[in-house]
């Protein structure tokens, strides 16, 4: 079934602002893990758990929430997701003991994927010949929400503590509920097949769609590679410049330009120059990341420069990327990107894991070795893939 609106250039503002304001919820507790680790009783090792819950409930929210947009109706999952991230972070303002801030991040990853489920949303209701462009101006929201949420929080903790912070996210999640409540359209999908016929068809998916293979592993090569940067960047400016926690937040306000990205990517797809596009952000981001190698480029600017151009090559991969999947299956949109989104976090998670170690081991010319070789990677496998193969 059809949404019953017409997707206003008004709507897709709040499909955008609405990505942004709830996918924050997944890296606001990064920059306040100090604060936040001694006050509930968490030492260093555990309270690293902190994010990388969040991140695998995010996964298992990807896998086994996400797919249920293609059988639910749209509006109610979204806003019973809203729900639980409310109360979920709710807990996590006012939780004193360790254990239960853990399980509380684990829930907060899996009802942050409410964002999953707005996009194919969109995606249903954008004409075919601008799918591309409404998808680039939602993913430019959801971008912005990406990397201002560390610095807003950062700031916020600054000023009024760490709890204020999730208070905050929840606040935040009350007033979109109301929004989305008010104006997202409904939307009732036409499957009927059970939850677990739905779940067991992720697998046929996969299987099914070159495509979507290919878009998953270039777009996860990339995410790593903006993991390692976004994870390593605030130590390299600590460490190294000596700068502010209101500094390093100022830093990546100006990285967060590189979001802009999105919207001019979904032009070029719907232009018909995916895989041009494909090509040059893959390229472009390994050189830029590689380039830092030279004793020269490794100053602030440079730093803030590569911040702009890697956030502008991975959102116009990723874009690219949206465009292409959701061609594939109309009926299936919920799974496929379900599927692409997990592929993608599981390289982010995988470039934020291994950053430190890095760091430690290597400093930055690791980090720029590592950052370069992953794009390089998925430009050798878009390369080298079979003729049949689209992407």
């Amino acid at each position: 079934m059809p949404p019953s609106k017409s997707l206003t250039p008004a709507l897709v503002g709040l499909f955008a602002f609405a990505c942004g304001v709830i996918v924050a919820n997944l890296y606001y507790g990064q920059p306040v893990i100090a604060l936040i680790a001694p006050d509930i009783g968490l030492n260093a090792h555990a309270a690293s758990l902190i994010v990388s819950l969040t991140q695998i409930g995010y996964g298992l929210g990807l896998l086994f929430i996400v797919p249920l947009g293609d059988r639910m109706e749209n509006r109610r999952l979204i806003l019973v997701l809203l729900a639980a991230a409310c109360l979920s972070l709710v807990l996590a303002a006012t939780a004193t003991n360790g254990a239960v801030f853990l399980i509380v991040s684990l829930l907060i990853g899996i009802a942050t994927v409410a964002v999953q489920v707005l996009i194919p949303l969109a995606a249903h209701m954008a004409p075919d010949e601008t799918r591309g462009r409404v998808v680039g101006n939602i993913m430019a929201g959801l971008v912005l929400g990406i990397l201002l949420s560390r610095p807003l929080s950062s700031l916020i903790a600054d000023h009024f503590g760490w709890r204020a912070v999730f208070w905050t996210g929840a606040t935040f999640m009350i007033v979109m509920g109301g929004l989305l409540t008010w104006l997202l359209p409904s939307r009732q999908p036409d499957h009927k097949t059970t939850y677990l016929a739905l779940i067991q068809s992720l697998a046929v998916l996969w299987r099914s769609y070159p495509t979507l293979r290919l878009r998953t592993l270039l777009q996860g090569c990339m995410f790593c590679a903006f993991s390692l940067f976004w994870t390593v960047a605030p130590l390299e400016l600590a460490q190294r410049f000596h700068l502010s926690q209101s500094q390093i937040a100022l830093f990546a306000l100006v990285g967060a330009t590189g979001a802009l990205a999105a919207p001019l990517s979904g032009r070029l797809a719907d232009a018909g120059h995916t895989t041009k596009a494909t090509f040059a952000a893959l390229a472009v981001a390994a050189a830029a990341m590689l380039i830092t190698l030279l004793p020269g480029l490794r100053g602030i600017i440079a730093l803030a420069l590569l911040g702009v151009v890697l956030d502008f090559c991975v959102q116009m991969n990723m874009v690219q990327g949206q465009r292409a999947i959701y061609a594939l299956d109309p009926l299936s949109r919920g799974r496929i990107n379900g599927i692409y989104m997990a592929g993608i976090f599981t390289g982010g998670a995988i470039g934020s894991s291994v950053a430190s170690l890095l760091y430690e081991n290597g400093g930055w010319s690791w980090i720029a070795l590592a950052g370069g070789g992953a794009p390089l990677l998925a430009l050798a496998v878009l390369a080298f893939r079979p003729r049949r193969v689209t992407a």
